[in-house]
Order: C-alpha cells, then structure tokens, then sequence
C-alpha cells in the first residue's frame, strides 16, 4: 500500500510545475504584446508626447530659444491684442458651429427618414467630407468674392437687388465742363441758366462708351431740333461724342447719341415741380408749366454706381462666412452619426406614442431627442474640439488684409511662431493653451465611451 501511495506521487504532476507554466505563459503573452504594442508606442512618443512636451517646456524660453523668461510669454499671450481677438474669434466658433451643426445634423437625419431616395439624400450631404480643407476653402474663396462676376454668392445677391431696386444705366456719365451744367453736393447735375416754358435746352455728357449705351438708343439730332410749345420746356439729354471723332463739344451732331431712361426733372424754389423720363432720342418734355424760371436737374440716381454686393469677407462678416464653409463641409458627418443613433431608437415607443395621439413636433420633442441625447452628446462634443483646431479654412479663405478679424488660436499660433513673428516661445505658449482648452472635451468624450462600454 505505501509503495502504491509512492507510485502516485511520483506519477501526479506536482502543483507548482502547473503555476511555473502559467506563469511562464502569461509573461510570454505580456512580452508578445509589447512587441505589437511597441511601434505604436514609439509613434506616439515621437509625435504626440515627444512634441507636448517640447512645447510646454519652449514656452518657457524667449523667441530665440536661449534665455529661460518663465511665464513671461503666458502674460504676453493675455495682453497682446491679436491673440485676445483669437481667444474671441475661437470662443465664437465654439459656440456657434458646434451648435448649429448638431441641431442640422438632427434635422435632417430626421426628415431624411421620410424621403424616398434617403441613401442618396445622405451621399450628396456627404460628400463634402471628401473635400480637403485646402480644396474648400478655395472654392469658397472664390464663391465669396465680392466682385459679381466671379463670386457665386455676389452675383445671386446683386441680381435679386436689381430686379426689386433696379440699377442706374449710366454710372460713369458726367457733364463736360463749362458747357451749362453744375455738379451738386449730392451728385446730381442742373443747369446753371433758368429757363422757362417755350424754351428748350441740351444737356450733353461725356464718360459714357459706346458699347454701354441702353439697346434702342438713337441719335439726338432730330429731337434737338423740335421747337417746344408756348406751355412746355423741353429739352434732350444726349452723349456729346461723336464716334470716329469730330463734332462740336456742346452742340448736338448729327451722329451722338441721346442718352435714354435717364430722369429729369424741373426745378422751381429748389424743389422739383415736374419729372419725365427721357425717350430713345434722349428728348424729354415738361408740360403745364406755370410761367417763370426753372432750373432742370438731372438726379443722382441716374449716375449711382451699380450695386456690387456684400463685403462676405470683410471685417465685419469674414468669421460667420468662414463658419459658413465648415458647415457646409461637416452637415453630412453629423447627420450621419445622428441618423445611425435615429435608427437604433425602439420603434415600439414612437409607434405607441403615434397611437396615443401625438403629434409628429410632440414625438420630435420629447421623444427622439431625449432618446438621442448622449449621440446628441457625442456629435457636439466631438465638433467642439475639432473646431478649437480648425487652421486651414481660416488660413485660405480670409485675405491679408483680414486676416487678423479672422484669425482663430490655431492660425494666431502658426503666424506667431512662423508666419512672420518668429517667436516660438510665444507660438508654443499659444499651443499650450489650445491643448489645455481641447483637453477637457477630450477628458469628456473618452468617459463617456468607457460608460457606454460598460
């Protein structure tokens, strides 16, 4: 019997051979996973902490590198004009861009639901988001330029302002001087002689071409050699040039052209009495007038410069226009993730709100948004902290001259530290504070995630 108990001992495998083993093999697959784990490891040293740190410990140095000032460049940063502007300009696109695109990421992700052709509806708003920002904000730079004939959004905004307020056909017209006419504070023109009914006048003007002449106008000769009647003044408005050269400067020839659609009105007391508009000969007529003298002016508004537009990328709207183009960039993304969230709602209780008798906005509201709020969550804290970094729009689309009302904190540290400041101890400051604001979003997001895990 003890040889038996004997044989089992040295046959069982002792307990500590099976824990060597374990552990053996536990140390082999922690090792095996540092080695996969190892190239990301170095990537990330090398370009995210190596660089964090670089930055946080330049920023205590001067813009040369040498002399150690201590915070002097964080008091500089709060102090110094252009970057507080940044500082404004970033808080605004926190606030602004963020919001708007979650709430039309929602919007859309919902009506989308109901369209026909939904998963082409999603590729068209998408497909923004296979723009580069460089390739963007060149297209918005164009479409945003102020002159009509190459900005997109100038030519709409002129054309509608035509066709309701109308535009003057003879911007560059002036009078030849000393020939009878005077130029008013307001920019109209009158004649320096009164004149009364029964006579008539000839009111010539130079800065007109040609080619930009009114389609239908004819020439003046014939209607400036009308008599008026006992009770009328009359009169043509003309272009005193004669093509090819030759005429007489204040006489009307037989080859200048009258100038048509142009107002004029009869002065008596510094206030107009009559107003006619010309004919396709430039002739015009005031008829029923009271005996006397009268001055005949030509208003201001036949000479108005024509309606250029509006300044998107002044001083005034240069950000909201630049936000404009981000907008139009990541709608898609976050209609995307808001309609992924859409579409794992439990249909059962919209279906049995439907039945209780809510409507569509009640659904909407207490509903689907509730239900979508950590995605809700999710899309605008991720749009935050991508707009704290946003650089190229900015950087593209505002020009020079506005490119300090524009700038943000990513571009006011790239044009501190290299776009002509040279200081990459204030440029790095800069950067320390961007990655301090990013981080709690950041902090933010990644809890959130783990929760949702769970």
């Amino acid at each position: 019997m003890t040889t038996t108990l004997v044989k089992e001992k040295e046959t069982s495998p002792p307990h500590d051979g099976h824990a060597e083993r374990a552990r053996r093999t536990r140390r082999r697959g922690r090792i095996v996973a540092l080695l996969f784990v190892f190239p990301a490891l170095l990537l990330l040293g090398a370009l995210v902490v190596y660089p964090v740190l670089f930055s946080v410990g330049r920023s205590f140095f001067d813009a040369s590198g040498t002399r150690f000032v201590g915070g002097e460049n964080y008091s500089e940063m709060f102090h110094d004009p252009a970057t507080l502007k940044a500082v404004r300009n970033t808080t605004i696109w926190v606030v602004v861009a963020p919001a708007l695109l979650t709430g039309l990421g929602l919007i859309l992700a919902v009506l989308v639901e109901k369209v026909r052709w939904a998963t082409a509806f999603k590729l068209l708003l998408f497909m923004p988001m296979a723009v580069s920002f460089l390739a963007a904000g060149i297209i918005f730079r164009l479409a945003y330029d102020e002159d009509p004939d190459k900005g997109v959004l100038n030519a709409a905004v002129v054309s509608v302002h035509d066709a309701f307020a109308g535009t003057s056909s003879y911007p560059t017209a002036r009078a030849r001087d000393g020939l009878g006419l005077t130029k008013g504070a307001d920019g109209s023109y009158r004649t320096g002689a009164g004149v009364s009914p029964g006579d008539s006048v000839a009111l010539g003007l130079v800065g007109v071409a040609p080619r930009d002449l009114p389609a239908g106008a004819v020439p003046a000769y014939a209607a400036a050699g009308r008599e008026a009647a006992p009770d009328e003044l009359s009169g043509v408005v003309y272009l005193d040039f004669t093509p090819g050269g030759g005429g007489e400067q204040g006489k009307v020839d037989r080859r200048e052209s009258g100038l048509p659609e142009m107002k004029v009105e009869a002065v008596r007391g510094g206030e107009a009495v009559a107003t006619a508009t010309t004919a396709a000969d430039g002739s015009f007529r005031f008829s029923g007038l009271d005996s006397g003298s009268y001055s005949v002016r030509l208003p201001a508004s036949n000479f108005a410069p024509p309606y250029e537009g509006v300044s998107w990328l002044g001083p005034t709207l240069v950000t909201p226009a630049i936000i404009g183009a981000y907008l139009w960039i990541w709608t898609g993304f976050a209609m995307v993730l808001i309609g992924a969230g859409l579409a794992t709602l439990p249909r059962d209780a919209l279906e049995a709100a439907r039945m209780d008798g809510a409507s569509e906005w009640q659904i909407f509201r207490r509903i689907t948004v509730p239900l979508l709020a950590p995605v809700l969550t999710v899309v605008f804290v991720t749009l935050v902290i991508n707009v704290m970094k946003v650089f190229d729009l900015v950087y593209i689309i505002a020009p020079g001259p506005v490119q300090e009302d524009a700038t943000v904190l990513a571009t006011q540290m790239w044009l501190v530290s290299f776009g002509g400041g040279n200081n990459q101890g204030l440029g790095s400051a800069l950067g320390v504070l961007l990655l301090l604001l990013v981080l709690p979003a950041m902090v933010f997001n990644v809890r959130r995630f783990r929760r949702s895990q769970r």
